[in-house]
Protein backbone atom coordinates (compact mmCIF):
# COMPACT_ATOMS: atom_id res chain seq x y z
CA UNK A 1 0.00 0.00 0.00
CA UNK A 2 1.01 3.73 -0.37
CA UNK A 3 2.93 5.05 2.82
CA UNK A 4 0.68 7.76 4.50
CA UNK A 5 1.39 11.20 4.55
CA UNK A 6 2.62 12.82 7.70
CA UNK A 7 2.50 16.32 8.68
CA UNK A 8 6.45 16.49 8.66
CA UNK A 9 6.33 18.80 11.49
CA UNK A 10 5.03 16.70 14.58
CA UNK A 11 7.45 14.01 15.41
CA UNK A 12 6.07 10.76 15.30
CA UNK A 13 7.25 9.41 18.71
CA UNK A 14 5.75 9.55 22.40
CA UNK A 15 7.81 11.89 24.11
CA UNK A 16 7.28 13.10 28.38
CA UNK A 17 8.66 16.30 29.35
CA UNK A 18 6.42 17.05 32.05
CA UNK A 19 4.86 14.82 33.96
CA UNK A 20 1.02 14.48 32.59
CA UNK A 21 -1.03 16.45 33.39
CA UNK A 22 2.02 19.47 33.00
CA UNK A 23 1.77 23.14 34.65
CA UNK A 24 0.67 24.49 31.35
CA UNK A 25 -2.25 22.08 31.25
CA UNK A 26 -3.33 22.21 34.70
CA UNK A 27 -3.48 26.12 34.33
CA UNK A 28 -5.48 25.79 31.41
CA UNK A 29 -7.95 23.33 32.98
CA UNK A 30 -8.29 26.29 36.04
CA UNK A 31 -9.54 28.42 33.55
CA UNK A 32 -11.70 25.82 31.79
CA UNK A 33 -13.01 25.15 35.55
CA UNK A 34 -13.99 28.76 35.83
CA UNK A 35 -15.35 29.70 32.40
CA UNK A 36 -16.73 26.55 30.89
CA UNK A 37 -20.19 24.74 32.11
CA UNK A 38 -19.64 21.63 34.43
CA UNK A 39 -21.63 19.57 32.17
CA UNK A 40 -18.93 19.61 29.32
CA UNK A 41 -16.16 16.53 30.83
CA UNK A 42 -13.07 16.03 29.51
CA UNK A 43 -11.28 12.40 29.11
CA UNK A 44 -7.80 13.43 30.16
CA UNK A 45 -7.03 16.99 32.06
CA UNK A 46 -4.15 17.77 28.79
CA UNK A 47 -4.67 20.64 26.51
CA UNK A 48 -3.80 19.97 22.75
CA UNK A 49 -1.51 22.70 21.09
CA UNK A 50 -0.42 20.67 18.26
CA UNK A 51 -1.08 17.13 16.33
CA UNK A 52 0.05 15.65 13.73
CA UNK A 53 -0.66 11.92 12.19
CA UNK A 54 -1.00 10.00 15.31
CA UNK A 55 0.68 12.06 17.97
CA UNK A 56 -1.40 14.80 19.79
CA UNK A 57 1.43 17.62 20.85
CA UNK A 58 -0.28 19.42 24.53
CA UNK A 59 0.43 22.66 26.00
CA UNK A 60 3.25 21.64 27.97
CA UNK A 61 5.16 19.71 24.78
CA UNK A 62 4.12 16.10 25.72
CA UNK A 63 3.98 13.95 23.10
CA UNK A 64 0.93 11.86 23.07
CA UNK A 65 0.14 8.68 21.18
CA UNK A 66 -3.49 8.77 20.18
CA UNK A 67 -5.47 5.86 20.38
CA UNK A 68 -8.81 7.64 19.90
CA UNK A 69 -8.76 10.01 17.12
CA UNK A 70 -10.88 12.63 18.55
CA UNK A 71 -13.54 9.77 19.02
CA UNK A 72 -12.81 7.94 15.17
CA UNK A 73 -12.57 11.52 13.58
CA UNK A 74 -8.93 12.54 12.45
CA UNK A 75 -9.24 8.80 10.81
CA UNK A 76 -6.75 9.96 8.02
CA UNK A 77 -4.65 11.70 10.79
CA UNK A 78 -4.23 14.78 12.58
CA UNK A 79 -4.17 17.69 10.31
CA UNK A 80 -3.86 15.28 7.19
CA UNK A 81 -1.65 17.43 4.43
CA UNK A 82 -4.24 17.03 1.62
CA UNK A 83 -6.98 18.28 4.24
CA UNK A 84 -4.83 21.03 5.27
CA UNK A 85 -4.34 22.48 1.75
CA UNK A 86 -7.88 21.93 0.72
CA UNK A 87 -9.23 24.18 3.88
CA UNK A 88 -6.80 26.32 3.40
CA UNK A 89 -7.43 27.04 -0.43
CA UNK A 90 -11.26 27.00 0.13
CA UNK A 91 -11.08 29.59 3.15
CA UNK A 92 -9.32 32.45 1.23
CA UNK A 93 -11.96 31.71 -1.68
CA UNK A 94 -15.16 31.95 0.70
CA UNK A 95 -16.04 30.66 3.95
CA UNK A 96 -20.10 30.12 3.88
CA UNK A 97 -22.64 31.45 1.41
CA UNK A 98 -25.37 28.85 3.20
CA UNK A 99 -26.10 25.90 0.15
CA UNK A 100 -30.60 26.91 0.85
CA UNK A 101 -29.22 30.58 -0.61
CA UNK A 102 -26.72 30.42 -2.96
CA UNK A 103 -25.53 27.11 -3.72
CA UNK A 104 -21.87 25.97 -4.23
CA UNK A 105 -20.00 22.98 -6.43
CA UNK A 106 -17.87 21.31 -3.14
CA UNK A 107 -21.75 19.92 -1.35
CA UNK A 108 -23.10 18.48 -4.82
CA UNK A 109 -19.49 16.89 -5.46
CA UNK A 110 -19.53 15.41 -1.90
CA UNK A 111 -22.75 13.90 -2.25
CA UNK A 112 -21.71 12.61 -5.43
CA UNK A 113 -18.80 10.93 -3.37
CA UNK A 114 -21.32 9.37 -0.98
CA UNK A 115 -23.82 8.17 -3.64
CA UNK A 116 -20.46 6.64 -5.11
CA UNK A 117 -19.01 4.92 -2.09
CA UNK A 118 -22.01 4.04 -0.17
CA UNK A 119 -23.28 0.34 -0.55
CA UNK A 120 -25.23 -0.47 -3.43
CA UNK A 121 -25.37 0.23 -7.39
CA UNK A 122 -28.94 1.57 -7.34
CA UNK A 123 -30.10 5.43 -8.14
CA UNK A 124 -29.00 7.51 -4.59
CA UNK A 125 -29.23 10.68 -3.13
CA UNK A 126 -27.34 12.63 -0.44
CA UNK A 127 -27.97 15.98 2.14
CA UNK A 128 -25.56 17.29 4.29
CA UNK A 129 -25.86 18.55 8.31
CA UNK A 130 -23.19 19.21 10.85
CA UNK A 131 -23.43 16.95 13.58
CA UNK A 132 -23.94 12.52 13.55
CA UNK A 133 -26.98 13.72 15.67
CA UNK A 134 -28.42 15.87 13.42
CA UNK A 135 -27.89 13.02 10.20
CA UNK A 136 -29.98 10.66 12.51
CA UNK A 137 -32.69 12.77 12.97
CA UNK A 138 -32.81 13.93 9.74
CA UNK A 139 -32.79 10.17 8.68
CA UNK A 140 -35.65 9.14 10.80
CA UNK A 141 -37.59 12.39 9.32
CA UNK A 142 -37.09 11.31 5.82
CA UNK A 143 -38.05 7.45 6.79
CA UNK A 144 -41.75 9.24 7.98
CA UNK A 145 -41.89 11.14 4.79
CA UNK A 146 -41.50 8.32 2.91
CA UNK A 147 -43.24 5.70 5.09
CA UNK A 148 -46.18 8.07 6.55
CA UNK A 149 -45.77 5.87 9.32
CA UNK A 150 -43.74 7.15 12.77
CA UNK A 151 -42.30 4.72 14.98
CA UNK A 152 -38.61 3.77 14.67
CA UNK A 153 -36.98 1.21 16.72
CA UNK A 154 -33.49 0.78 17.83
CA UNK A 155 -31.42 -1.17 19.62
CA UNK A 156 -30.06 -2.25 23.23
CA UNK A 157 -26.74 -0.57 23.99
CA UNK A 158 -27.69 1.75 20.95
CA UNK A 159 -25.83 5.42 20.96
CA UNK A 160 -27.08 7.83 18.69
CA UNK A 161 -26.63 11.15 19.62
CA UNK A 162 -27.74 14.24 22.24
CA UNK A 163 -30.50 15.64 20.48
CA UNK A 164 -33.75 15.33 22.08
CA UNK A 165 -34.87 12.89 19.51
CA UNK A 166 -31.80 10.79 19.38
CA UNK A 167 -31.57 10.66 23.05
CA UNK A 168 -34.49 8.52 23.28
CA UNK A 169 -32.74 6.12 20.29
CA UNK A 170 -29.91 5.90 22.90
CA UNK A 171 -29.90 2.99 25.10
CA UNK A 172 -27.35 4.69 28.09
CA UNK A 173 -29.04 6.77 30.78
CA UNK A 174 -25.69 8.63 31.83
CA UNK A 175 -24.48 10.86 31.31
CA UNK A 176 -26.28 11.29 27.99
CA UNK A 177 -29.86 10.87 29.36
CA UNK A 178 -29.75 11.56 32.90
CA UNK A 179 -32.12 14.38 33.85
CA UNK A 180 -32.64 15.31 30.25
CA UNK A 181 -36.87 14.34 29.81
CA UNK A 182 -38.98 14.40 28.60
CA UNK A 183 -38.36 11.87 25.30
CA UNK A 184 -39.08 12.42 21.81
CA UNK A 185 -42.29 9.21 21.57
CA UNK A 186 -42.43 6.69 19.06
CA UNK A 187 -39.38 5.01 19.98
CA UNK A 188 -39.14 1.29 20.85
CA UNK A 189 -36.12 -0.84 21.53
CA UNK A 190 -35.27 -3.98 20.35
CA UNK A 191 -32.88 -6.52 21.79
CA UNK A 192 -29.36 -6.91 19.78
CA UNK A 193 -27.31 -10.23 19.62
CA UNK A 194 -24.29 -9.58 21.83
CA UNK A 195 -22.04 -12.43 21.24
CA UNK A 196 -19.78 -12.44 24.53
CA UNK A 197 -23.19 -11.89 26.59
CA UNK A 198 -25.73 -14.03 24.69
CA UNK A 199 -24.01 -17.33 24.75
CA UNK A 200 -23.24 -16.84 20.99
CA UNK A 201 -26.76 -17.40 19.81
CA UNK A 202 -26.63 -17.45 15.75
CA UNK A 203 -27.13 -14.03 13.96
CA UNK A 204 -30.28 -15.28 12.29
CA UNK A 205 -31.81 -16.70 15.44
CA UNK A 206 -31.03 -13.53 17.49
CA UNK A 207 -32.40 -11.16 14.25
CA UNK A 208 -35.81 -13.59 14.66
CA UNK A 209 -35.67 -13.40 18.36
CA UNK A 210 -35.61 -9.05 17.76
CA UNK A 211 -37.80 -9.26 14.63
CA UNK A 212 -40.74 -11.75 17.01
CA UNK A 213 -40.06 -8.42 19.48
CA UNK A 214 -40.96 -5.84 17.01
CA UNK A 215 -43.51 -7.58 15.73
CA UNK A 216 -45.52 -7.76 19.27
CA UNK A 217 -44.48 -4.29 20.48
CA UNK A 218 -45.18 -2.19 17.72
CA UNK A 219 -45.99 -3.97 14.33
CA UNK A 220 -44.65 -3.64 10.89
CA UNK A 221 -47.62 -1.27 10.22
CA UNK A 222 -46.78 1.55 11.76
CA UNK A 223 -42.97 1.08 11.62
CA UNK A 224 -40.76 4.15 9.28
CA UNK A 225 -38.02 2.69 10.47
CA UNK A 226 -35.34 0.39 12.07
CA UNK A 227 -31.69 2.05 12.84
CA UNK A 228 -28.60 0.16 13.82
CA UNK A 229 -25.02 0.70 14.23
CA UNK A 230 -23.24 -2.22 12.15
CA UNK A 231 -21.16 -2.28 15.13
CA UNK A 232 -22.04 -0.32 18.35
CA UNK A 233 -20.18 2.82 19.32
CA UNK A 234 -20.51 3.95 22.48
CA UNK A 235 -22.67 0.86 23.75
CA UNK A 236 -18.81 -0.99 23.86
CA UNK A 237 -18.08 -1.73 20.23
CA UNK A 238 -20.79 -4.71 20.18
CA UNK A 239 -20.46 -6.66 16.93
CA UNK A 240 -23.60 -8.62 16.02
CA UNK A 241 -23.29 -12.43 14.97
CA UNK A 242 -23.36 -12.83 11.31
CA UNK A 243 -26.79 -12.71 9.64
CA UNK A 244 -28.33 -10.55 12.22
CA UNK A 245 -27.82 -7.67 10.06
CA UNK A 246 -28.71 -8.85 6.76
CA UNK A 247 -31.74 -10.34 8.42
CA UNK A 248 -33.29 -7.53 10.07
CA UNK A 249 -32.32 -5.59 6.42
CA UNK A 250 -34.61 -8.77 4.41
CA UNK A 251 -37.80 -8.31 7.09
CA UNK A 252 -37.19 -4.46 6.64
CA UNK A 253 -37.71 -4.80 2.73
CA UNK A 254 -40.35 -7.56 2.99
CA UNK A 255 -42.38 -4.87 5.44
CA UNK A 256 -42.08 -1.74 3.77
CA UNK A 257 -39.82 0.02 6.69
CA UNK A 258 -36.38 2.05 5.72
CA UNK A 259 -33.14 0.06 7.34
CA UNK A 260 -30.88 2.67 8.40
CA UNK A 261 -27.44 2.02 9.12
CA UNK A 262 -25.74 4.20 11.27
CA UNK A 263 -22.29 4.47 10.67
CA UNK A 264 -21.41 7.58 11.98
CA UNK A 265 -18.64 5.59 13.87
CA UNK A 266 -17.41 2.60 11.68
CA UNK A 267 -17.50 4.84 8.16
CA UNK A 268 -14.62 5.57 5.82
CA UNK A 269 -12.31 2.74 6.10
CA UNK A 270 -12.34 2.75 10.07
CA UNK A 271 -13.55 -1.00 10.10
CA UNK A 272 -11.17 -2.75 7.26
CA UNK A 273 -14.02 -1.88 4.69
CA UNK A 274 -15.29 1.17 3.40
CA UNK A 275 -18.19 0.83 5.89
CA UNK A 276 -18.80 -1.62 8.16
CA UNK A 277 -22.12 -2.54 5.69
CA UNK A 278 -19.78 -4.26 3.52
CA UNK A 279 -18.55 -6.90 5.24
CA UNK A 280 -21.72 -9.07 4.95
CA UNK A 281 -22.95 -7.45 1.84
CA UNK A 282 -25.69 -5.40 3.49
CA UNK A 283 -27.28 -2.46 1.30
CA UNK A 284 -28.98 0.05 3.81
CA UNK A 285 -32.10 2.03 2.40
CA UNK A 286 -30.23 5.29 4.67
CA UNK A 287 -26.75 5.12 5.58
CA UNK A 288 -25.66 8.15 8.50
CA UNK A 289 -22.36 9.34 8.26
CA UNK A 290 -20.15 12.02 9.98
CA UNK A 291 -17.31 11.99 12.20
CA UNK A 292 -14.27 10.60 9.76
CA UNK A 293 -16.17 11.82 7.06
CA UNK A 294 -14.00 15.34 6.61
CA UNK A 295 -10.78 14.79 8.50
CA UNK A 296 -11.66 17.31 11.76
CA UNK A 297 -14.51 19.41 10.22
CA UNK A 298 -18.28 19.16 11.22
CA UNK A 299 -19.80 17.05 8.83
CA UNK A 300 -22.81 14.94 8.74
CA UNK A 301 -25.34 12.95 6.09
CA UNK A 302 -27.82 11.23 4.96
CA UNK A 303 -27.62 8.82 1.29
CA UNK A 304 -29.45 6.90 0.62
CA UNK A 305 -32.27 5.08 -2.30
CA UNK A 306 -33.21 8.29 -4.21
CA UNK A 307 -37.32 7.42 -3.98
CA UNK A 308 -36.59 7.42 -0.41
CA UNK A 309 -34.31 10.28 -0.16
CA UNK A 310 -36.69 12.35 -2.32
CA UNK A 311 -39.75 11.82 0.10
CA UNK A 312 -39.36 15.16 1.80
CA UNK A 313 -40.69 18.16 0.59
CA UNK A 314 -38.55 20.92 -0.66
CA UNK A 315 -37.38 22.60 2.06
CA UNK A 316 -37.87 20.22 4.61
CA UNK A 317 -34.25 19.38 4.66
CA UNK A 318 -31.98 21.87 5.15
CA UNK A 319 -29.86 23.72 7.87
CA UNK A 320 -27.88 26.98 8.02
CA UNK A 321 -24.52 25.21 8.01
CA UNK A 322 -25.19 22.11 6.75
CA UNK A 323 -22.31 21.31 4.35
CA UNK A 324 -20.29 24.49 4.96
CA UNK A 325 -18.03 24.77 2.50
CA UNK A 326 -14.79 24.42 4.09
CA UNK A 327 -16.05 20.89 5.67
CA UNK A 328 -16.95 19.94 1.68
CA UNK A 329 -13.39 20.79 0.86
CA UNK A 330 -12.05 18.88 4.04
CA UNK A 331 -14.49 15.76 3.37
CA UNK A 332 -12.97 15.42 -0.76
CA UNK A 333 -10.02 15.46 0.60
CA UNK A 334 -10.11 13.17 2.98
CA UNK A 335 -11.87 10.63 0.67
CA UNK A 336 -9.48 11.27 -1.64
CA UNK A 337 -6.87 10.53 1.09
CA UNK A 338 -8.39 7.11 2.20
CA UNK A 339 -8.17 6.15 -1.63
CA UNK A 340 -5.25 7.28 -2.84
CA UNK A 341 -3.41 5.57 0.05
CA UNK A 342 -5.50 2.73 0.76
CA UNK A 343 -6.60 2.99 4.47
CA UNK A 344 -9.39 0.52 3.99
CA UNK A 345 -6.22 -1.84 3.67
CA UNK A 346 -4.39 0.19 6.35
CA UNK A 347 -7.19 -0.84 8.51
CA UNK A 348 -6.69 -4.57 8.25
CA UNK A 349 -2.86 -4.01 9.09
CA UNK A 350 -3.63 -2.05 11.82
CA UNK A 351 -6.74 -4.79 13.36
CA UNK A 352 -3.73 -7.53 12.59
CA UNK A 353 -1.57 -5.47 15.30
CA UNK A 354 -3.82 -4.86 17.89
CA UNK A 355 -5.50 -8.26 17.97
CA UNK A 356 -1.93 -9.78 18.29
CA UNK A 357 -0.90 -7.66 21.02
CA UNK A 358 -4.47 -7.82 22.91
CA UNK A 359 -4.50 -11.37 22.99
CA UNK A 360 -1.26 -11.66 24.54
CA UNK A 361 -2.20 -9.48 27.44
CA UNK A 362 -5.21 -11.81 27.57
CA UNK A 363 -2.94 -15.13 27.83
CA UNK A 364 -2.10 -13.55 31.02
CA UNK A 365 -4.81 -11.46 32.37
CA UNK A 366 -8.22 -13.17 33.16
CA UNK A 367 -9.84 -10.45 33.53
CA UNK A 368 -9.86 -9.77 29.58
CA UNK A 369 -13.63 -11.03 28.62
CA UNK A 370 -13.49 -10.54 25.12
CA UNK A 371 -11.66 -8.87 22.16
CA UNK A 372 -13.87 -7.56 19.90
CA UNK A 373 -14.00 -5.08 16.56
CA UNK A 374 -12.93 -5.06 13.22
CA UNK A 375 -10.27 -3.03 11.54
CA UNK A 376 -8.72 0.27 13.76
CA UNK A 377 -12.05 -0.23 15.87
CA UNK A 378 -10.98 -2.80 18.43
CA UNK A 379 -12.03 -3.06 21.66
CA UNK A 380 -11.79 -5.41 24.73
CA UNK A 381 -14.46 -5.89 27.51
CA UNK A 382 -13.48 -5.99 31.27
CA UNK A 383 -14.53 -8.09 33.87
CA UNK A 384 -13.77 -9.23 37.04
CA UNK A 385 -11.24 -12.28 36.82
CA UNK A 386 -13.49 -15.59 36.70
CA UNK A 387 -16.71 -13.93 35.90
CA UNK A 388 -18.29 -12.18 33.69
CA UNK A 389 -19.40 -9.19 35.29
CA UNK A 390 -18.69 -6.06 34.22
CA UNK A 391 -15.66 -4.06 35.62
CA UNK A 392 -15.93 -0.62 35.05
CA UNK A 393 -13.00 0.48 37.65
CA UNK A 394 -10.22 -1.49 36.00
CA UNK A 395 -11.34 0.01 32.81
CA UNK A 396 -10.79 3.78 34.31
CA UNK A 397 -7.68 2.57 36.15
CA UNK A 398 -6.12 1.56 32.49
CA UNK A 399 -7.14 4.09 31.18
CA UNK A 400 -5.79 7.09 33.66
CA UNK A 401 -2.60 5.10 34.02
CA UNK A 402 -2.00 4.65 29.97
CA UNK A 403 -2.94 8.39 30.46
CA UNK A 404 0.14 9.30 32.15
CA UNK A 405 2.28 7.77 30.62
CA UNK A 406 1.28 9.56 27.21
CA UNK A 407 -1.13 7.14 25.67
CA UNK A 408 -4.68 8.17 24.82
CA UNK A 409 -7.36 5.63 25.69
CA UNK A 410 -10.82 5.74 25.57
CA UNK A 411 -13.93 3.96 27.74
CA UNK A 412 -17.19 2.91 26.44
CA UNK A 413 -19.79 0.42 27.35
CA UNK A 414 -23.16 0.56 29.14
CA UNK A 415 -21.47 -0.20 32.13
CA UNK A 416 -18.07 1.69 31.35
CA UNK A 417 -16.02 -1.97 31.51
CA UNK A 418 -14.77 -1.58 28.00
CA UNK A 419 -11.77 -0.17 26.30
CA UNK A 420 -11.64 1.00 23.36
CA UNK A 421 -8.91 1.80 20.58
CA UNK A 422 -9.45 4.11 17.77
CA UNK A 423 -6.06 4.92 15.93
CA UNK A 424 -5.73 6.95 12.93
CA UNK A 425 -4.98 5.00 10.07
CA UNK A 426 -1.86 6.75 9.51
CA UNK A 427 -0.32 5.53 12.56
CA UNK A 428 2.59 3.36 12.29
CA UNK A 429 3.14 0.34 13.42
CA UNK A 430 6.60 1.66 15.89
CA UNK A 431 3.89 4.14 17.45
CA UNK A 432 1.19 1.56 17.68
CA UNK A 433 3.45 -1.37 19.72
CA UNK A 434 4.87 1.49 21.90
CA UNK A 435 1.40 2.56 23.03
CA UNK A 436 0.47 -1.25 23.68
CA UNK A 437 3.94 -1.82 25.71
CA UNK A 438 2.49 1.14 27.53
CA UNK A 439 -0.80 -1.01 27.85
CA UNK A 440 0.61 -4.23 28.69
CA UNK A 441 2.27 -2.74 31.81
CA UNK A 442 -0.57 -0.80 32.66
CA UNK A 443 -2.40 -4.11 33.14
CA UNK A 444 0.31 -5.38 35.22
CA UNK A 445 0.33 -2.88 37.55
CA UNK A 446 -3.34 -2.47 37.77
CA UNK A 447 -3.33 -6.14 38.86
Amino acid sequence: MTAPTLDATVPQERRLVTEVPGPASRSLMARKLSAVAAGVGTTMPVFAARAGGGIVVDVDGNQLIDLGSGIAVTTVGASAPRVVEAVQEQVAAFTHTCFMVTPYEGYVAVAEALNRLTPGDHAKRTALFNSGAEAVENAVKIARSHTGRQAVVVFDHAYHGRTNLTMAMTAKNMPYKHGFGPFAGEVYRAPLSYPYRDGGTDGVVAALQAIDVIEKQVGAANLAAVVIEPIQGEGGFIEPAAGFLPALATWCRDNGVVFVADEVQTGFARTGDMFACDREGVVPDLIVTAKGIAGGLPLSAVTGRAEVMDAAHVGGLGGTYGGNPLACAAALAAIETIEAEDLVARAREIEAVLLDRLRRIEARDARIGDIRGRGAMVAVELVHAGTDVPDPELAKAVATAAHRQGVIVLTCGTHGNVLRFLPPLSISDELLHDAFDVLAATFEVTR
